[in-house]
């Protein structure tokens, strides 16, 4: 009876610190790769980020959203109940920790092989058992973790990124929603307004003291009144559900607590100088691809490197039988490069790398001009704004008291009084959307120093000019 000989076995256990020392031990990190990305969007938003992986965590995330939502909405609490409920951000989390795993696997020693084979002639019997371990593998570990650590690190980036856009989107959201608010308001003072005069209107028509002509424009103008109030009431509805979109609410949640009016326009413009310098040096998606094109370089190196090895494997033999002497050794094969040299695959290594250069040369570029269009539109819309607050709406409001005093004095009729009054609506409402431009251009420059945004645009419905209807009278 042949006793099995576990030398063989021996001798790969002895090369596993080899192993370890060459690759390292690789280990999940206890907060699932969010510490980086924190470090990066926490300046921001103020806000930690947390994943949501067992019920404790859903029910401490509820209770938080609860007591935020128990209070009237402000644009902080907005972006930190966005940050902490919305599901799209928590599956882009969970992503973070795929990667992760990908990055502890390539961390982890290759297992050996064993083979046992039997074989029996006559009364000839011959046992073979071997251990083989793939040398390739083993000896590339530590170049291959160092790429998935620098695809790790990218990862994290890139959803420390899609972080910053959550939050500057909600903000735009939310005052999206308050202005809607807001002029619904004043387009129901309109409607109001335009209502009294189209029933004083056939009234006076009743008794002879207005032709049909001037009747007939109040009523068209009511009518305009009554289409621009529907339009305010269904932009103001749409924003709002934008909004609860991005909070990831539903149910009793979604009746938010939102204020009555827009935030005021601050004393002073912000004054960037070297608004591109600051971008270029913090913006995400610029050191994201910096760090795909070192990548990528590196890359080019280890295909370089491995051109001529495609399989490497070590392994130990050992083969006995009843009646030949025991037969021990190792061997290495490798593949000959007879047909294929590997220059395609360098040339493409160096085609991929090229790519990447340019492609981080074209990110640099879109971000300076992203983020100059976007501080002119915020001084431009911060300009456009106070002129609005200092100038029409003052201007419109001494029109107004002048107006009513000749009123008092029967110098004019009701009928220019209410139109007057429209006018005077309607420069309000006008604020208030100019208003909506200026904090939206402010998110937008927010987000453009530290990463790519989408510049908005003016969308909001326009007051009615009333101040035409009433021009006849």
């Amino acid at each position: 009876m042949l006793r099995p000989n576990l030398r063989p076995a021996r001798l790969l256990l002895a090369t596993l610190p080899l192993a370890l020392l060459l690759g390292g031990c690789a280990s999940f990190s206890p907060d699932g790769g969010l510490g980086p990305v924190n470090t990066l969007t926490q300046p921001h938003t103020g806000q930690a980020l947390q994943r949501i992986q067992t019920d404790a965590d859903q029910d401490r995330t509820a209770q938080r959203v609860s007591e935020l939502l128990a209070q009237p909405l402000s644009a902080d609490s907005a972006v930190q109940i966005a940050l902490l409920n919305n599901r799209g951000l928590q599956a882009s989390l969970a992503e973070l920790g795929i990667t992760e795993a990908d990055v502890v696997q390539a961390g982890r020693l290759p297992n050996p092989g064993f083979s046992f084979g039997k074989q029996r002639t006559g009364d000839e019997r011959e046992i073979e058992r071997s251990v083989h371990l793939n040398l390739a593998s083993l000896l590339l570990m530590p170049t291959v973790q160092q790429l998935e650590n620098r695809r790790f690190a990218q990862a994290q980036a890139q959803t420390a990124q899609q972080v910053l856009q959550l939050a500057s989107r909600t903000r735009k959201a939310y005052y999206e929603a308050l202005a809607a608010k807001e002029t619904t308001r004043y387009m129901g003072q309109v409607m109001q307004a335009a209502e009294a005069s189209a029933e004083l209107a056939r009234r006076m028509a009743q008794v002879g003291n207005f032709n049909k002509l001037q009747q007939a424009r109040e009523q068209s103008f009511y009518a305009d009144a009554a289409q621009g109030l529907a339009r305010a009431q269904r932009h103001e509805a749409a924003t709002r559900e934008r909004l609860i979109r991005l909070l990831g609410l539903w149910g009793d949640q979604t009746a938010l607590q939102l204020p009555d009016r827009l935030p005021d326009l601050p004393p002073t413009a912000r004054d960037l100088p070297d608004v591109e310098r600051t971008a270029i040096a913090q913006r995400l998606d610029v050191q994201a691809a910096r760090l795909a094109t070192e990548q990528t370089a590196r890359n080019l190196g280890l295909t370089q490197t491995t051109r001529f090895i495609n399989v490497l494997e070590l392994g130990l033999i050992r083969n006995s039988s009843n009646e030949a002497p025991t037969t021990r050794g190792w061997e290495v094969s490798l593949e000959l490069p007879l047909f294929n040299w590997g220059g395609a695959r360098v040339a493409k290594a160096e085609a991929i790398y090229m790519q990447s250069v340019h492609a981080a040369a074209d990110t640099a570029i879109h971000a300076r001009s992203e983020v100059r269009e976007a501080y002119g539109n915020y001084r431009s819309a911060y300009d456009i704004a106070r002129h609005q607050r200092d100038e029409v709406v003052p201007l419109r409001q001494r029109i107004a008291e002048e107006n009513l005093l000749r009123y008092n004095g029967m110098l004019i009729g009701v009928f220019e009084l209410l139109a007057d009054a429209r006018a005077q609506i309607s420069g309000v409402v006008t604020y208030i959307d100019t208003l909506r431009e200026f904090w939206l251009a402010q998110a937008d420059l927010d987000m453009a120093l530290i990463g790519p945004t989408n510049l908005s645009a003016s969308t909001a419905p326009r007051a009615a000019a009333p101040e035409a209807a009433g021009a006849g009278h």
